[in-house]
């Protein structure tokens, strides 16, 4: 009986996990497979249920809409998850336990390359769900300067209660000095992407007032490059996609499932797979 691990979401197709679980199953020799599976959301108890029984299965990624819904049927969950507030990996223990975690945070920390900005000014564009990876992040870090540029305060007041972090709430609007002196900026919306709104301008312009070395990270990765990524280079800045992120979050959930760590140094190889 082969081993095998896999995604669940509804809809699942536009998933790139197996891709990426896949390649690194193939790297290190591993007999082993990694797939996608459709589950709907009142199909979850059943779903959890005979995975539990099912001695081949090393365990699942969570995507839309199931983050936020998986924990009643957890036996243990991770510190981490229950920061971020979401459920993205899941495993089993071989006594028919089911643990749980967010590794969400480890991406961010992947594609930051455990970037520190000291006592300067840390700036996350959003306050949504994907930003809370992003606040537990600067939290662990001990961050002292957080801005957080966002549409709606009292939505960001909400999310932000559940972190230990200096805030200063910013407005998203031209004209304001959100991104004054910036060592570290993280786009945590979905601006910029395929198909979406484009980044503001006046976000791409206040990239000229960050500190010289700062580092600008957009979670967004389609298109890779995107507009905010561009024009922090072109400043000079040091940029980071949203690919490093979304292979660093399942790097550490591979490790779960098949007690492996994947060389980084095949992430090379592994972008441009994800982006052809």
């Amino acid at each position: 009986m082969t081993p095998y691990a896999e995604v669940i979401g509804d809809p699942i197709a536009q998933s790139k996990s197996p891709v990426i679980h896949n390649f690194w199953l193939g790297k290190l020799g591993i007999n082993a497979d990694y797939r996608a599976c459709h589950v709907k959301p009142e199909e979850l108890a059943d779903y959890f249920a005979r995975r539990r029984r099912d001695p081949a299965w090393r365990g699942c990624n969570v995507t839309i809409p199931h983050k936020e819904q998986v924990a009643p049927f957890m036996d243990g969950l991770e510190a981490a998850g229950a920061k971020v507030g979401a459920i993205n990996t899941v495993w089993p223990d071989g006594k028919g336990r089911l643990h749980a975690t967010n590794t969400d945070v480890d991406g961010v920390k992947e594609a930051l390359r455990a970037s520190d900005p000291g006592g300067r000014p840390a700036v996350v564009i959003g306050a949504g769900g994907a930003a809370r990876a992003a606040f537990a992040y600067l939290e662990a870090l001990g961050c002292v300067s957080v801005r957080v540029l966002a549409r709606n305060h009292a939505k960001a007041r909400d999310t932000l209660k559940d972190f230990d972090l200096p805030v200063a709430l910013c407005p998203f609007e031209p004209g304001g000095a959100g991104l004054a002196d910036a060592a570290l900026v993280i786009n945590a919306t979905q601006l910029g992407m395929a198909g979406q709104t484009p980044i503001p301008q006046f976000v791409l312009d206040q990239l000229a007032d960050t500190a010289p070395d700062c580092l600008v990270f957009d979670m967004v990765y389609a298109p890779l490059e995107t507009q905010l990524l561009q024009r922090a280079s072109a400043l000079g800045r040091a940029t980071s996609h949203g690919l490093t992120m979304l292979v660093g979050q399942a790097r550490t959930a591979f490790t779960r499932f098949f007690g492996a760590v994947p060389d980084p140094g095949d992430d090379a190889e592994l972008f441009r797979r994800l982006t052809t």
